[in-house]
């Protein structure tokens, strides 16, 4: 029964001497919980000691302490038959046919045939060996009993006494009475004590080779944190791999299965082996097991690349020691010699090192640039490195634009003819008019005389993706953003991409995230030199370097985001990549902003001294239908030729330039088109003046700047 709870009270009017009394209410406590059932309570016990750590490593030790017995006797067994047969010849042979090593199979087929030969001569040998066993105990004997007899009568003839004749012999029989005496009392225990020694030894067998399952190992034998990497790891890597036809055929070779293996050399901070695959098995079924082949090598993902070289059915393993490739590289030579120069023409940026430790430099020598990647990896400073190397060739000029705007880009102020910072509409329709007048400048130098030498001309985008994704217009409706035929940035870069190389006036861009839409494919395959850190797919993969690189090995999408930052892979014939290789990865230097500043100001050092232009200036606005409503007058039709000419005559600057097509897009815009009349071409007045009161009505109006 539950306690109660007794409260004492005062009445609620005054009390009196004589009324007062002590008012007592009893209020019951609230019931107690129902008691835990008793299996229940046992239940929880049990699961407690059952997922106890303590409990699961006892489970794991015996588990572990077993197996090592279990398979440490089929181990044994295995040798045993394997040096009592020709398995192993055998396995030899079918190594070496797998590998298409005839000669190997040969030699390995005469040792075969020389081991048979030697087991049947013994085997005969054995036939015989009974009867003359027995003869040659029978002699034995005899001449042991002779040899003791002839003693024991020198003895009898020594002392005089004729019973020392047989002393020899009584002594023989009994020192072999005694050896019987010494094996009956070890007998037992040895039989009690032999399995237990056996059965030490089978375990003994199985703990050096570790045979048991993973999950039962030690953990510090289970991590294979740093474990080097063998012919035996390689091959049980490979084995594990879920690949049917590779288990299958290394299975058939057993040991020999590292025959597919070549020498396994240093490279860097780790370890490079190419693999012959067996028949039946294609490079890109190991390719798309990446992960699971780091994870049986003891690596992580990203410590394991694997590349096509030429050999056929071949695949090139890169392994990196356990951890190596968190440690960040050494400074950048550009810090660190302050007497560094660049030649355009002829050197190479030093950019960073490559996953054998080698540096990594790269020719930009009439060489388009696209660096892509996500968000924060590391692109501009990867980009900046490159301009901050060139800068240092004074004949080198840059045009840039900046359209992120957070001064990454400003120790260029100074050193760069024009620099345009930020990320609004206004600053990308700068930088398209920057672009276009480079444009301008290289079809100027297409037309100068032959043998002609222009200094290089860069003109860098970094964030180009803002200028793709533009919605802004100019005043004839034509997008500064997109990707079509009147886009144009798109199209001034697609110029530039198509003939500046031949005139040292070059495109670099950089971008995030590379899509269709803010980077298109013609712009994409433009460039020379394609370099892509960490990015989230592969079809960007894909994008950003192209499907040669990436069916190649080449895999930034398997960078790891953040941890990886300023490691990029890079696509390009500037480059030096190993043979057989599309693609080659590269740990860039990081170069601070106030190292980057340093490096600038040894670059303007070098020159005469440069003005930056932060904005493009533009001719005065002009409205060029409204000019052409002008030239044509009262006429009613005016020939096209005769337009042109008026409109050269009327403004020079503006349309000094003008050809049939500049015309009639202006014309065709507004809905004025030119047409036929006699043969020739003509605008129309009514059309013309139609289309500024259309234009007029609807209250916009149209320039050409």
């Amino acid at each position: 029964m539950s306690e109660n709870v007794v409260h004492l009270h005062k009445p609620t009017d005054p009390p009196t001497p004589d009324t007062a009394p002590t008012v007592l209410t009893v209020v019951p406590d609230a019931p107690p919980a129902p008691p835990v059932p008793l299996w229940v309570r046992s239940g929880r016990a049990v699961k407690t000691a059952a997922t106890h750590e303590t409990t699961r490593a006892t489970m794991r030790s015996a588990a572990r302490h077993s197996l090592y017995t279990l398979n440490g006797s089929r181990i044994v067994a295995r040798r045993a038959w394997d040096g009592r047969t020709g398995s192993r010849y055998e396995r030899m042979i079918r190594a070496a046919e797998a590998a298409g090593n005839l000669e190997a199979a040969e030699e390995w087929e005469d040792r075969l045939q020389r081991f048979r030969a030697a087991r049947h001569h013994r085997r005969m040998d054995l036939l015989h060996s009974p009867a003359e066993a027995a003869k040659g105990v029978a002699v034995g004997a005899g001449m042991s009993i002779g040899v003791l007899v002839a003693l024991g009568v020198v003895m009898a003839l020594n002392t005089g006494h004729v019973s020392d004749v047989i002393t020899p012999l009584s002594a023989t029989v009994d020192f072999i009475a005694l050896l019987i005496g010494i094996v009956q009392v070890v007998w037992g225990p040895a039989l009690s004590i032999g399995p237990l020694l056996a059965l030490f030894a089978l375990w003994s067998v199985g703990r050096k080779q570790q045979a048991a399952p993973n999950w039962a190992l030690p953990a510090n034998v289970r991590s294979g944190e740093g474990e080097p990497i063998t012919p035996s790891i390689v091959v049980k890597a490979l084995r594990d791999l879920g690949v049917p036809a590779l288990r299958n055929a290394i299975k058939e070779m057993g040991d020999a299965g590292a025959s597919m293996l070549g020498p396994i050399r240093i490279a860097g901070c780790g370890v490079e082996v190419d693999v012959t695959l067996p028949s039946g098995v294609s490079t890109n079924e190991v390719q798309g097991k990446r992960r699971k082949l780091a994870e049986n090598l003891t690596r992580h993902e990203h410590e394991v690349f694997i590349t096509i070289p030429q050999a056929a059915r071949t695949v090139r393993l890169w392994v990196a020691d356990s951890g190596a490739l968190d440690e960040p590289i050494g400074p950048s030579p550009l810090v660190t010699d302050d007497t560094m120069t660049a030649d355009y023409a002829k050197g190479r940026a030093p950019w960073g090192q490559d996953l054998r430790g080698d540096a990594a430099a790269l020719s930009l020598y009439q060489r388009h640039l696209l660096i892509t990647g996500l968000s924060n990896q590391g692109k501009t400073v990867a980009l900046r490195s490159l301009a901050l190397w060139l800068a240092l060739d004074k004949s080198v000029q840059f045009l840039m634009g900046d359209l992120k705007g957070v001064g990454d880009w400003k120790m260029f102020d100074g050193l760069a003819t024009t620099l345009i910072q930020g990320p609004t509409d206004e600053h990308v329709i700068q930088v398209t008019e920057m672009v276009e007048g480079a444009v301008d400048e290289m079809n100027r130098r297409i037309q100068a005389p032959p043998g002609t030498v222009f200094p290089p001309l860069i003109v860098l985008v970094d964030e180009a993706q803002v200028a793709f994704m533009c919605p802004a217009k100019d005043a004839e409706k034509r997008p500064y953003g997109g990707s079509k035929a009147n886009s144009r940035y798109f199209m001034a870069v697609r110029k530039i991409h198509n003939q500046g190389r031949a005139v040292n006036v070059l495109m670099w861009q950089g971008t995030q995230d590379p899509t269709n839409e803010n980077l298109p494919k013609l712009v994409r395959e433009g460039a020379h030199t394609r370099a892509s850190l960490a990015l989230g797919t592969e079809s960007q993969a894909r994008m950003a370097l192209g499907d040669k690189a990436v069916d190649g090995g080449a895999a930034p999408n398997l960078l790891r985001p953040g941890l990886d930052r300023g490691t990029l892979v890079v696509a390009s014939d500037g480059i030096t990549i190993p043979a057989g290789q599309s693609s080659i990865t590269v740990r860039t230097h990081y170069i601070d902003d106030d190292a980057a500043k340093a490096i600038t100001d040894r670059a303007k050092a070098l020159r005469d001294g440069v003005t930056t232009l932060h904005a493009i200036e533009r001719e005065e606005e002009h409205d060029a239908l409204a000019d052409i409503a002008a030239v044509i007058g009262d006429a009613t039709r005016v020939r096209t030729k005769d337009v042109l000419a008026r409109l050269a005559t009327r403004n020079t600057d503006a349309y000094g330039g003008w050809s049939f097509i500049d015309l009639k897009r202006v014309l065709d815009d507004a809905g004025a088109e030119p047409y036929k009349s006699d043969g020739v071409m003509v605008v129309s007045r009514d059309r013309v003046a139609r289309a500024l009161a259309n234009r007029d009505g609807d209250g916009s109006a149209s320039t050409d700047g």
